[in-house]
């Protein structure tokens, strides 16, 4: 609490002083709009920002609280030694339970603990920060010298062998037709466990030769891009059957008004079969795991199984590299979407 006050009481002496030199320029009226169009940047920037990244930043820098307090450093100081402290403490005990968090997690936290003290007014040398990564880096190519990993590692893909055996073990009740339309349809433009937790049902629109999709994408800068789903010629997987299956039957089960188009496509049922509103992308993620887990996939799949296996089984099918790109949103020549084509092996059949 004591460092959000902080935070407000600079960006307010920041912004006073702003206002004092814009009124000896250009007098009080144009200083009092400039502060005016301030203000509503303000509110568009805090208004644009995505919940998940506002959530991290709040994270990190509690964790830059606690390693302060844990070293007895002053929360509003930054400094070489500091900082490297910091990389070590987290790779070492830096979690809650006193065990070492994963590089990339450390990663993640130092750049948002930098965002952190340099809104509040700190001073961050550039040169500081990247000596600190330099460090994470080492301390993490020694964890793995020792033959010790640290986090989930990427995520299983999604294949078309478990989409059959996902589609055969859905019960035939509205939960089961919702599970099949979820997977077949995420699966088919690359979903990300957020997108179909933010879809409205006139985003998805049935066309002659498939389905429309208007997906909002992006970690940080937010565009809308069109999928294209066609029908499958396999009809057991075929995510617009599948998918005009499910919106039919929870509108004759639950009324007209899911056939409005300000409805989420994909709503969340519970165990008695009562529809509780939209689902949101934590369900999501646990429906994935869940569905999978029933179908007896080997490895369960989690919220980005359907990402990754768009690309990798497109890859292996010879679609262009572009227009899996297309599709899944990704920039094109994209790293994370090369990363993604797991059995795309440029060794495979040259001896």
């Amino acid at each position: 609490m004591i460092a959000a006050v902080e935070l407000v009481d600079h960006a307010l002496v920041e912004r006073q002083a702003l206002v004092e030199r814009w009124a000896e320029r250009h007098g009080v009226d144009a200083a009092r709009r400039l502060a005016e169009a301030e203000d509503l940047a303000d509110a568009v920037a805090a208004e644009i920002t995505p919940d998940n990244t506002t959530d991290t930043y709040a994270k990190s820098w509690r964790v830059w609280t606690r390693f302060c307090a844990a070293a007895r450093l002053p929360e509003l100081e930054s400094s070489r030694g500091s900082l490297v402290a910091f990389v070590a403490w987290m790779l070492r005990e830096g979690q809650q339970n006193g065990k070492g968090y994963a590089p990339s997690s450390a990663s993640t936290h130092l750049a948002a603990a930098v965002v952190g003290l340099r809104e509040r007014g700190v001073t961050v040398s550039g040169d500081d920060q990247a000596e600190a990564r330099a460090a994470l880096e080492g301390l993490a190519m020694k964890l793995l010298k020792a033959g010790e990993r640290r986090g989930r590692g990427q995520a299983v893909g999604g294949d078309i062998d478990g989409l059959s055996a996902i589609v055969r073990a859905c019960p035939d009740t509205l939960t089961g037709e919702r599970d099949k339309a979820l997977v077949l349809t995420g699966f088919h433009y690359a979903s990300r466990s957020q997108e179909p937790a933010g879809l409205l049902t006139g985003d998805i629109t049935v066309h002659p030769r498939g389905l429309l999709v208007d997906v909002l994408t992006g970690k940080t800068k937010h565009s809308v891009r069109t999928a294209k789903i066609p029908y499958a010629d396999d009809t057991l997987i075929c995510p617009v059957r599948a998918y005009t299956a499910y919106r039919t039957r929870l509108v004759a089960e639950h009324g007209e008004r899911w056939a409005d188009p300000s409805t989420p496509a994909f709503v969340g049922i519970d165990r008695w079969g009562h529809v509780t509103g939209g689902m949101v992308p934590d369900s999501v993620t646990r429906a994935v795991k869940r569905i999978s887990m029933r179908a007896g996939v080997p490895i369960a799949w989690t919220g980005h199984s359907l990402r990754i296996g768009l690309a990798s089984v497109a890859r292996r099918a010879g679609r262009d590299g572009i227009a899996i790109a297309d599709q899944g949103g990704w920039a094109r020549h994209s790293r994370s979407m090369l990363g993604y084509m797991q059995r795309d092996n440029a060794s495979a059949g040259l001896t």
